[in-house]
């Protein structure tokens, strides 16, 4: 009869503790914080992107945008900002002018956005955000904001959609970026407009919004607080490294 082999309990022990330290990387790995609270900025912002920014508009009043600029807690600074150019057919924000100016001036990455108005013509209104914005080299595309649809229907809606984006596109050689909520999106512009860059808000979601297809940036967050600027303002990250990013600008 063979010799029957005995298992040392030292082996078993060693054992049993690198089971119990995989265990606990593994778990690490699925449960790390998603969000790191930045008492600073007063809210939890996205701990897996590296590119930050806000977007602003009137409503921020006058920002020091030196003091958003020189802002950094740990590792955390205001790469870009999207302010308001235009709504609508007619109206031009009353801060857009001195921001635009201002954040060149700072050395802050800047886009410029237009208010969608479901009611009018996306063509005359393509012209108003036109003869209002002169974007340059290392600008990022100019954005459509559409939030309402109103009591048009999603057809008519899509084809003023269509319009603003394809005189916009012409004009400027790139790309425009649609802002808009994940459900919003999702209920009526998708499947007409994925071949354009997404700019998406979503509250309250870890990690990513839920928007089924690929997204450029994420408005995570509309209460955070910035040197410079007096109100809350809204927080962004952009999905992707420095070379993702400078890829989408003008060029």
């Amino acid at each position: 009869m063979a010799k029957k082999k005995v298992t040392h309990p030292v082996y078993i022990a060693l054992f049993v503790t690198a089971m119990a330290t995989i265990c606990a990387m593994v778990f690490y790995y699925f449960n790390k914080p998603n969000f790191i609270q930045y008492a600073e900025f007063g809210i939890d912002i996205p701990a897996n992107y590296t590119i930050h920014g806000i977007d602003v508009s009137h409503y921020q009043r006058n920002i020091n945008w030196d003091e958003v600029k020189a802002m950094q807690i740990k590792k955390i600074t205001i790469s870009f900002a999207f302010i308001k150019a235009t709504e609508g057919s007619s109206d031009i924000d009353e801060n857009f002018k001195s921001n635009w100016r201002a954040i060149k001036k700072a050395n802050i990455i800047r886009g410029a956005y237009h208010f969608f108005n479901p009611y009018a013509s996306g063509k005359v209104q393509a012209q108003n955000f036109i003869e209002t914005v002169v974007l340059h080299k290392g600008d990022m595309p100019p954005v459509l904001d559409i939030e309402q649809k109103g009591t048009v229907s999603t057809i008519q809606l899509q084809q003023r959609v269509n319009d603003w984006l394809t005189i916009v596109e012409a004009f400027y050689k790139i790309k425009p970026i649609i802002y808009t909520g994940a459900v919003f999106y999702e209920q009526h512009l998708a499947g007409k407009f994925d071949a354009y860059p997404l700019w998406v808000a979503h509250y309250l979601v870890k990690n990513k919004p839920r928007v089924k297809r690929q997204w450029q940036f994420w408005q995570h967050n509309e209460a955070g607080h910035v040197n410079g600027i007096t109100t809350f303002v809204d927080f962004n990250v952009f999905n992707g490294d420095s070379t993702n990013f400078n890829t989408l600008l003008l060029q």
